[in-house]
């Protein structure tokens, strides 16, 4: 069983930056171990500059100025700590010293540079460890100091540094026997190979350095502090919702460790796991978080998958031909030439057809390794069956890490269905029987939109969607405040992050990698910082590469802006609009949004022009896909016209209720535009088409309330003349009450196919005479609703509903995509 007496402490480069932060480490080391092993990295950037230095000097270049900057920069940091205590400044200049002969050496050429090379590297990590025992009180205080060289045997193996056990074990046995139990700073990275030479366990070794001497010492854990809060569920530089990971088994992070999750080397596990020590990982600049605890056996999440890695600058190779079906030997024959020219396999995928296999490799190898397998499969001779080899450069790996991932039927799904809502294209997928890894390969340039697509999938973050808003008026701007109010909620109780990060009018636009606050957003676009409109760079920037998920919102009436729909959303933009352009405008256009939709797999939602925020075209939707027939349709679809024909009892001429409506705002400035059927037209065309009519507005039977004399006069003119419509208005009124009947304005689709909009008389009991002020209403006649029709009735106009239609659309866009 583990020692409850010592416990191993391992700082990488950040935490050593400068003198300040050495001086903070004795602050984390009081965990009530008997004694402690502190493991220490170079000074930050350190090895980087020594690797450059000794290239330098092997190509006869000028290596003294950062021979001169780094012993100087040394020097100064032992100055600091040692005014509070031991000075390691002599040591460290004999080290300096030793450096510079190596460096002279290394410029000659020798025979042994590449020994003399590996030397110079580990420099850093010697200087460091003095450094940190001046810190923390020298041998005074009971610290002594564990040059790493003089323990650690390593050789070089194929798959890494391979630790001579045997050797290391004796040769710690007797550096304790000789200095007692005692607290001790231990240089990383650096150890010594069979002959005693100096060698490096790799770049990034001083993890797997410390959890080497935690597995000699036989320790009760190991932390490793960093600058990181932990093992997080992404790359943060990738995913900014990544989140801390608060426990993982020895399997999870041995996964995430291969798959290239930064803060765990993929060496560093096996010496613990093999002595059942627990490992945490802990931020030096913020002790108080608790990092990520690494045990035999983690605490289970609440999502089945915990972490996702992304390894990148990968190439598929791929082996196919009509002769492998039930061929024994091919994949055997394939590997061994994969081995023989030294390539490394990262995934593995074989049909159960066994007409191709492909597997995974670094873009660097790619080549060498296609090469080595057209030599093992040559070209076909004597009627053999034909083969061949391909290499697919730009590929990178995404692979699902979890423990909960054993047993749990859907996660494959899951994790397919959202790389899919993403439009990310996966060209192979491999999972071990012990389930706890999905691995596929996409294109390179997918991988960020997939990575951030997978984490939203499990709800490892909210699931983010770029939006743009095109048309910042009155409905526009009720939908940012709106937006304002909702979007903290959906973020916390939904997991949606909805984020404006595009916003423009027909002259401005504002693109925003970041996003934009919704209360602010039209500011911004006011602002010095907005550009020219451009409706193809408004398009692109919000369908980022990086972002999974994409939706624009167009507020305007713009016939030009609808025209761009149907490219949006074959390119896999959502579109939400309370525009009636393209629902209504020329057949072919609608026939190629209805088409793009198909090729893009992106939503189209416009419930928002028909009804404003009432559910008409939902009902009717719903009516349809349940197998019900459509009879016919009635409809008060304006609510101008609806207020209108409500008040109008005759007790006042028509022309005095206009133009009470244009001083309530319930006209268009130029009431002619309501009064004249046309939008109401359109609402009934978009209507019909959602019904499957091929209807187009030309197709309607319009009936315009204004004169054919005031029709095109200037609107001045035409307000003047108001009067003129008072008499026809009132002979139709006198007619439709001697029959017992009122007047209503009414858009109808008939049976037949046919379509009218006009002022109709109707009996006391139709729904239409019982409206309220501007209500709209809709009357829905199928074969379920025959004798009793379904009616959907309220408000329908209104910048406030209409932005909650539209709001309410991109709600089921977004809810469509994690479905």
């Amino acid at each position: 069983m583990p020692s409850a007496s010592i416990h191993v402490h391992k700082f990488g480069g950040t935490s050593l930056a400068d003198a300040a932060r050495i001086r903070a480490l004795g602050t984390l080391l009081d965990d009530g171990a008997g004694s402690r092993l502190v493991v220490v990295s170079a000074m930050h950037g350190t090895t980087n500059a020594l690797v450059e230095l000794a290239a330098t000097a092997r190509n006869g270049g000028n290596w003294h100025p950062a021979w001169e900057a780094l012993r100087q920069r040394h020097l100064q940091a032992a100055d600091a700590l040692g005014s509070d205590g031991p000075h390691p400044g002599g040591a460290i200049a004999g080290d300096f010293d030793v450096l510079h002969a190596d460096a002279a050496m290394l410029a000659t050429r020798p025979v042994d540079a590449d020994r003399i090379e590996a030397r110079i590297h580990g420099y850093g990590e010697v200087w460091s460890s003095r450094l940190v025992q001046a810190a923390l009180g020298g041998d005074a205080a009971g610290w002594k100091r564990i040059d790493a060289r003089e323990v650690l045997v390593v050789a070089a193996g194929e798959t890494g540094v391979v630790v001579d056990w045997a050797a290391s074990r004796e040769r710690h046995a007797g550096w304790r026997a000789a200095h007692g139990t005692c607290n001790a700073v231990v240089t990383g990275y650096i150890a010594s190979d069979a002959q005693g030479h100096a060698t490096t366990l790799g770049r990034n070794g001083s993890d797997h350095s410390a959890a080497i001497f935690a597995n000699l010492c036989d320790a009760q854990a190991l932390t490793i502090w960093t600058d990181v809060d932990g093992v997080l569920s992404a790359d943060p530089r990738l995913v900014a919702e990544a989140a801390c990971l608060p426990s993982l088994s020895h399997a999870e992070a041995n996964e995430l460790a291969y798959f290239g999750a930064k803060v765990l080397h993929p060496q560093t596990l096996a010496p613990l796991q093999s002595r059942g020590i627990a490992l945490r990982i802990r931020n030096t600049l913020r002790p108080h978080v608790p990092g990520t605890l690494v045990t035999a056996h983690a605490e289970p999440g609440g999502a089945p998958v915990k972490g996702l890695s992304v390894v990148r600058d990968m190439a598929v190779l791929e082996l196919s031909g009509n002769g492998m079906a039930g061929v024994p030997g091919v994949a055997e024959r394939l590997f061994a030439a994969l081995h023989g020219a030294g390539v490394s396999v990262t995934m593995i995928s074989q049909g159960s057809s066994e007409h191709s296999i492909c597997c995974i490799v670094r873009a660097d190898q790619a080549e060498r390794g296609r090469a080595a397998i057209a030599a093992a499969f040559p070209p076909p001779g004597n009627g053999a069956p034909a083969q061949s080899v391909r290499a697919t450069p730009g590929i990178c790996v995404l692979a699902a890490v979890g423990d909960g991932m054993v047993g749990t039927p859907g996660v494959a799904a899951r994790l397919l269905g959202g790389l899919a809502q993403a439009r990310v294209n996966v060209r192979a997928i491999a999972q071990g029987a012990s389930e706890r890894n999905i691995s596929v390969a996409v294109a390179d340039a997918d991988a960020t939109r997939a990575l951030r697509a997978a984490h939203a999938a499990f709800w490892l973050s909210p699931q983010c969607v770029s939006v743009g808003i095109i048309g910042p008026g009155q409905v526009g701007r009720a939908l940012l405040s709106q937006l304002d109010a909702a979007l903290p909620g959906l973020r916390s109780r939904s997991g949606l992050d909805l984020r404006i990060r595009a916003i423009g009018d027909s002259r401005r636009m504002v693109l925003s990698e970041p996003g934009m606050a919704p209360d602010t957003a039209l500011d911004t676009l006011r602002g010095e910082g907005s550009q020219a409109a451009d409706l193809d760079a408004f398009a692109a920037h919000v369908r980022a590469e990086h972002m999974p998920h994409a939706l624009v919102v167009d507020c305007s009436a713009s016939d030009a802006v609808a025209s761009r729909y149907a490219q949006w959303l074959a390119a896999g933009i959502h579109v939400v609009t309370p525009n009636k352009h393209a629902g209504s405008g020329e057949w072919a256009r609608y026939a190629a949004i209805r088409d793009a939709q198909r090729v893009g797999r992106s939503r189209f939602r416009y419930e928002a022009t028909v009804g404003a925020g009432l559910p008409v075209i939902l009902t009717l939707r719903n009516l349809l896909d349940t197998g019900d027939e459509l009879h016919g349709i009635d409809g008060m679809l304006s609510g101008t016209l609806a207020w209108l024909f409500n008040r109008y009892d005759g007790s006042r001429p028509f022309s005095a209720l206009v133009r009470e409506a244009m001083d309530l705002g319930y006209t268009e400035p130029d009431p002619r535009d309501d009064l004249s059927g046309l939008d109401v037209a359109r609402k009934l065309v978009i209507l019909a088409r959602e019904a499957g009519r091929e209807l187009s507005v030309a197709d309607v039977d319009v009936e315009n309330l204004v004169p054919t004399g005031l029709q095109h006069v200037e609107r001045g003119e035409f307000l003047a003349r108001l009067d003129e419509l008072d008499a026809p208005m009132q002979a139709r009124l006198e007619a439709a009450t001697a029959a017992g009947h009122g007047l209503r304005h009414l858009a109808r689709l008939d049976r037949d196919g046919s379509a009218s909009v006009g002022v109709v008389a109707l009996p006391a009991e139709h729904p239409c005479r019982h409206t309220r002020l501007t209500d709209n209403l809709v009357q829905f006649r199928t074969a379920r609703y025959a004798r009793n029709p379904l009616v959907v009735q309220g408000p329908g106009a209104g910048p406030q509903v209409t932005a909650a239609g539209v709001f309410g659309d991109i709600l089921a866009c977004v809810q469509a995509s994690r479905a």
